[in-house]
C-alpha cells in the first residue's frame, strides 16, 4: 500500500473559511491567551465583574464568547453550523449551562436538550447531540450517591428525578435513531455517570450505537474501565459507544486530591496519558464492529496515528464507528485537513446565555494556558496563514 501522510500544517485549508479580520481577530485572541498571568487576571476578573453584574456581557460576547461558542441559541448558531458543514464538518451543539441547582432549571436543561436532539435529527450537519448529568441533577446530589450516602428524602426523589431526565433525552434519541453523548464530569462524582450511562446503553443500543459515555483517559483507571466497559456490552448483548478524550478536569483534580490527601486519579505525566488514550484508539480500532468511537483530540500525534491506521487496515475514512472530533475556535489545521481528506469529524460548538457559558469559558481559558504548547501552536498556525497571505 502506498505511504500516506496528512499535512496538518496546511494552514490555507485550515483557515479557508477565515476572512482577514476573523483571521486577525483570532490571533489577538490567542495572543492574550498566551500569557497564563493575563489569563488568569482576566478569567477572576470577568467572573467578578458578572458578579457585580457590570455591563460586561456585550464585550465577552464580541470577544472570548464569539471564538469559542456558537451563539446564545440554537437559531443564534446557525450560521456557524453552515458554515462548518459546507467545510463537510459536522456540529455538536452543546448547550453549556452547568452548575445549576433547581429542578425548575434542570426541567428546562432537558427540554433544551431535547431541542438539539430534534435539531440534530433534522440536520446531517449535526452528527450528535450531548449533554452533563450535571444538567440533570444537582453536583451535591452526584457527590453523595458517588461516595454512597444515604440520602435525605428530598434529596432521594430529586435523583429519581434526574435519572428520568436522563432516560427521556436517551428514549427520545432511540426513537429518532439520533446518537447523544454523555458527557465525563469530575472523578469524584463520575462513578453514578458511568452507571446510568451503561444503563441507557443496555437500554437503547441494542440494534445500533446511540448513546456514548465519555471516557478521560489522563485518568490512570480509564484505559482498563473501557476493556471492563466492552466486556459488560458483551455479556449483556449491546453496542459500547465511547467518546474518547484526555480530559477536562485536570487543575481542580490534583488540587482537589491534594487537600484532601487522597491519590490523584490523574496520571503522572503527559507521556502515561498519550500512552493510555492511543492505547484506547487501538483498542476500539481492534474492536471495530462492537464499539463505535469518537477521538475527540487537540493532540496532532494521536489524530495522525487513528487516520493512518484506518487507511493501512483498509477502514472507509467515513465508517460509522469512526469520528474524530475538536472544540470550536481550536485545531482547525487538525479539522479541516481531516474534512479534506474525508474522515468523519465534527466541533464541540458550546451555545447559551453568555452569564451562563462564563464557567465553560473560563475553564477552556485556563486548559489551553495549562496544556503545554497549545496556545503557541495556535499562533504559530495563525501567524503562518498570516505570512502566506502576506498579512503579516
Amino acid at each position: 500500500m502506498s505511504e500516506f501522510k496528512i499535512n496538518f500544517q496546511d494552514t490555507a485549508t485550515a483557515f479557508a473559511d477565515k476572512t482577514d479580520d476573523e483571521l486577525k481577530r483570532k490571533f489577538r485572541m490567542f495572543k492574550l491567551m498566551s500569557s497564563p498571568l493575563l489569563t488568569n487576571f482576566g478569567t477572576k476578573f470577568t467572573a467578578l465583574l458578572l458578579k457585580l453584574r457590570m455591563p460586561v456581557r456585550g464585550l465577552i460576547k464580541r470577544t472570548v464568547f464569539r471564538q469559542f461558542c456558537g451563539g446564545e441559541t440554537i437559531e443564534e448558531s446557525q450560521t456557524t453550523i453552515e458554515k462548518l458543514g459546507e467545510s463537510k464538518i459536522g456540529t455538536i451543539l452543546d448547550y453549556s449551562v452547568e452548575g445549576k441547582s433547581s429542578n425548575t432549571v434542570f426541567d428546562s436543561t432537558k427540554n433544551e436538550i431535547v431541542r438539539t436532539v430534534t435539531r440534530a435529527k433534522e440536520d446531517e450537519d449535526v452528527p450528535f447531540a450531548v449533554f452533563k448529568i450535571t444538567g440533570m441533577a444537582s453536583f451535591d446530589v452526584l457527590e453523595k450517591v458517588s461516595q454512597g450516602k444515604e440520602l435525605l428524602k428530598s434529596e432521594a426523589t430529586d435523583w429519581e428525578r434526574a435519572k428520568e431526565r436522563v432516560n427521556e433525552i436517551c428514549e427520545y434519541a432511540h426513537s429518532l435513531g439520533q446518537p447523544v453523548f454523555i458527557d465525563a464530569e469530575e472523578s469524584w462524582i463520575q462513578d453514578p455517570i458511568d452507571n446510568i450511562a451503561a444503563e441507557m446503553m443496555e437500554k437503547y443500543n441494542r440494534e445500533r450505537p446511540i448513546i456514548y459515555n465519555t471516557i478521560q483517559l489522563y485518568r490512570h483507571d480509564r484505559l482498563k474501565f473501557l476493556k471492563e466497559s466492552h466486556t459488560k456490552a458483551k455479556e449483556n448483548g449491546y453496542h459500547l459507544a465511547v467518546k474518547l478524550v484526555r480530559g477536562a478536569y485536570m487543575e481542580k483534580e490534583r488540587v482537589r486530591a491534594e487537600e484532601m490527601d487522597y491519590p490523584s486519579p490523574i496520571q503522572p505525566d503527559k507521556a502515561a496519558t498519550d500512552r493510555d488514550f492511543n492505547a484506547a484508539i487501538d483498542y476500539c480500532l481492534e474492536n471495530l464492529e462492537e464499539i463505535a468511537f469518537v477521538a475527540g483530540t487537540h493532540n496532532e500525534d494521536s489524530v495522525c496515528m487513528l487516520a493512518e491506521k484506518l487507511h493501512e487496515k483498509g477502514v472507509s475514512h467515513a465508517h460509522p464507528h469512526v469520528f474524530f472530533s475538536q472544540l470550536y475556535g481550536m485545531s482547525d489545521n487538525l479539522s479541516y485537513v481531516l474534512a479534506k481528506h474525508e474522515y468523519n469529524v465534527s466541533k464541540y460548538v458550546p451555545y447559551g446565555a453568555v452569564k451562563d457559558v462564563i464557567p465553560y469559558l473560563i475553564r477552556r481559558a485556563q486548559e489551553n494556558t495549562s496544556v503545554t504548547g497549545q496556545v503557541s501552536r495556535e499562533l504559530d498556525l495563525i501567524k503562518k496563514e498570516l505570512k502566506r497571505r502576506k498579512l503579516k
